[in-house]
């Protein structure tokens, strides 16, 4: 059975948010499906989903503030580690930390 059925994340701008997030789902193994008003990206039973804000004067969301803090995926390898940062980085992420192991969470 999946862990999640479906994370949905509300975003300021939905073009950009899904240039940015496609090449890292699609390095991931997910197929893209776009619909009115929300893009999704799925795997297996699982999915990820970008809304458009339905407040568009709150800030952008800063690490350490109240709101989504942190998503991780899991990966077989530290080179596909540093090919989906390397993606993010080129989609226009802004990363809060450089790629490192966690081993609280997991070997992965």
């Amino acid at each position: 059975m999946a862990l999640f059925d479906h994370i949905g994340i509300s975003v300021r701008d939905l073009a950009t948010s899904t240039a940015q997030f496609d090449p890292v789902m699609r390095l991931l193994g997910c197929t893209r499906e776009d619909a009115v008003g929300s893009v999704s990206w799925y795997r297996g039973e699982e999915e990820l989903i970008l809304y458009p804000a339905r407040d568009d004067h709150d800030e952008p969301h800063r690490h350490g503030r109240i709101g989504w803090q942190h998503l991780a995926f899991a990966v077989d390898s530290r080179e596909e580690v540093g090919r989906l940062h390397d993606a993010a980085i080129e989609a226009g992420w802004t990363p809060v930390r450089e790629p490192k192991p966690y081993p609280r969470f997991s070997d992965r």
